[in-house]
């Protein structure tokens, strides 16, 4: 069995980002993928301007204002944000307003709670400023020609934001990874039929198509294979025209009726079976041929248990996508965490242990750690990344990998 990080790391090194982009609205960008660099053709902001409500003056026409001499001077001009403003004249002030054009001639901003305004409409000044308070310099955010968002940027909120703050309304973007989809087991049944004795309900296929809704996949269900290996090859087949990687769950072991790993070989390779963790030891990885011409689509098959498949996606699956969309820092931020538990006895394999953060700041660990208990992953908010053989001692820091790094 392969080392957890040694399995990643060739997964990652396998993926290649996929061929094709396409120009979508800014609007409509959220959580997709640069396909090249975002540009600014212009300084942000693209004046000097106002960071405060005042009086725009040359601090030389205050020089001397003391407490006991204020210096009073006349209003030239009001300066609302998004209008026009003329130089300033020696010796006046200008009202001003947050985000305002610093009119040509002005160096400092007095905000308005340190002026007093008269009855005849000039302003007093008792203090004198120094040169350059409450502007924001143009170009202080951004630059003019400088790279704001790289290639392989993945969209967030704020990212669309900034590309929006230069001007950009489209952006060019990797085309979406297209994964096809499919479970094995004769005993699966969906929600609404009939559960016959021996039958249990898909809940992976519910679990596995929102992460890779998530993950802005565009995915081809194939829905619920019968345990044959002809059925097998026959949809891995299908599965591989036009789509990027097959994902499928269940059928990965080594048992009588599990038949995706031999109809893998048989259609493909299989390059990687069978991780050192637990939960999700029979996780296989390969591919399978197009054509004779046609290339071949990536496979991860995933173990059926419905914690094993979550974690194994979470670890393995969703960097591998992401890596396929060009993201190039695929790794989740780990938490350096107390253990508010004991574990007396660790596992031969890396262990990914669900557990939630509780008032004191420290971690809880769900009772039944069980590859068949999905209620852990409800109940809890992240994994605990525990290495193999080792027992966890109450109030030992530990490494949490949080549900919120896993699914974004």
């Amino acid at each position: 069995m392969l080392a957890t990080a040694e399995a990643l790391g060739r997964l990652l090194d396998a993926a290649r980002r996929v061929d094709g982009r396409e120009r979508v609205d800014t609007l409509d960008a959220l959580d997709r993928v640069l396909a090249a660099d975002v540009t600014s053709p212009l300084d942000v902001p693209p004046m000097h301007t106002s960071s405060m409500d005042g009086y725009a003056v040359r601090a030389a026409d205050l020089a001397g204002a003391a407490d006991h001499a204020s210096v009073v001077l006349p209003v030239s001009q009001r300066i609302p944000a998004g209008h026009a403003a003329e130089p300033l004249a020696a010796g006046t002030a200008a009202r001003i307003f947050t985000g305002a054009t610093v009119p040509p001639g002005a160096d400092t901003v007095v905000m308005q709670e340190m002026a007093q305004v008269a009855d005849d409409g000039r302003v007093a000044f008792a203090q004198t400023p120094a040169a350059g308070e409450w502007i924001t310099r143009q170009g202080a955010d951004i630059r003019r020609d400088s790279v704001i968002l790289p290639a392989g940027t993945r969209l967030t909120p704020q990212a669309l934001g900034l590309a929006a703050s230069v001007g950009c309304a489209q952006l060019d973007v990797v085309r979406k990874v297209r994964v096809a989809i499919f479970f094995t087991g004769d005993e699966l049944r969906m929600p609404g039929e009939p559960l016959e004795p021996g039958a249990i309900y898909n809940s992976n296929r519910f679990t596995l198509r929102a992460l890779l809704a998530k993950l802005g996949c565009e995915v081809t269900d194939l829905g619920i294979v019968p345990d044959r290996l002809d059925t097998t090859r026959e949809t891995l087949r299908r599965a591989a025209i036009e789509h990027d990687l097959i994902l499928t769950c269940g059928g990965v072991s080594v048992g009588e009726e599990d038949h995706v790993k031999p109809a893998v070989e048989a259609e493909g390779r299989i390059s990687m079976w069978q991780i050192a963790m637990k939960p999700g030891k029979p996780l296989a990885f390969g591919a399978v041929r197009r054509g004779a011409s046609d290339g071949e689509a990536y496979f991860i098959g995933l173990p059926g248990n419905p914690v094993s498949s979550f974690c194994t996606f979470l670890l393995f699956v969703r960097p591998f996508l992401l890596r396929l969309a060009g993201v190039e820092h695929v790794a989740p931020r780990v938490h350096s965490m107390r253990a508010d538990f004991s574990q007396k006895k660790g596992d031969r394999r890396n262990e990914f242990l669900r557990a939630r953060v509780n008032e004191a700041g420290g971690l809880d660990l769900f009772e039944n750690q069980s590859s068949a208990v999905l209620t852990s992953t409800v109940w809890g908010d992240g994994l605990i990344d525990n290495p193999p053989n080792h027992a966890i001692s109450d109030g030992e820091i530990v490494r949490f990998i949080p549900f919120s790094e896993l699914m974004r």
